[in-house]
């Protein structure tokens, strides 16, 4: 600070920057695309609606599919035979829940929650005697990727003359629905995924 003049500090960061300097790159001049430049834009592929070409979010409601579906592949379920008798699924009762498809950033996402009730008819020797038994599989909450812990409860409608383990020993042959079941869901499954 020699002869009492002010050092002048220069800054070495400005964020705002109000004049050019030699060195800032050029401005950005506006300029008419022709149809020649749109055409070679490459043509993005996009899922969903064609307001939503962004892809953001966009929800689809499949229940009416889903629940037709899946009784269409419950219902072609084949009888079973067991040790003492055979049984088929006469009907889908009850086949309540939600299915949807979601598209999140351009990405297709599937999903369903639903309960069954299923009515079953079949013929069981007991005691050296063809009966006729009816009753319902019901299978509790199952969601989309969970097939494996999928369950199944089996409810006699006329158990009044049955003994204990005739009961049990139903009940038991029933449940063996439930691997035939599963394959019918996995390929529901499949089939929603390719929607």
């Amino acid at each position: 600070m020699e002869g009492g003049g002010v050092a002048e500090k220069q800054a070495s960061y400005t964020y705002w920057v109000r004049e050019t300097r030699e060195d800032a790159a050029p401005l950005p001049v506006p300029r008419k695309l022709s149809a020649d430049d749109i055409s070679k834009q490459p043509q993005t592929n996009t899922l969903g609606s064609v307001w939503n070409q962004a892809g953001t979010w966009e929800e689809r409601n499949l229940n009416s599919w889903a629940s037709n579906r899946i009784k269409e592949l419950l219902k072609s379920l084949d009888s079973l035979e067991f040790s003492n008798g055979k049984a088929y699924i006469d009907d889908v009762s009850e086949c309540s829940g939600d299915a949807f498809l979601v598209t999140v950033r351009n990405k297709k996402r599937v999903g369903y929650t639903y309960e069954l009730t299923l009515k079953f008819e079949g013929e069981w020797l007991i005691q050296n005697e063809n009966k006729k038994i009816k009753g319902h599989l019901d299978i509790p909450e199952f969601s989309f990727g969970e097939l494996e812990d999928l369950q199944v409860e089996v409810s006699l409608s006329e158990e009044k003359d049955l003994a204990a383990e005739d009961r049990m020993q139903i009940c038991k042959d029933m449940r063996t629905f439930l691997i035939p079941i599963r394959q019918k869901l996995m390929g529901f499954e499949q089939e929603l995924k390719d929607r």
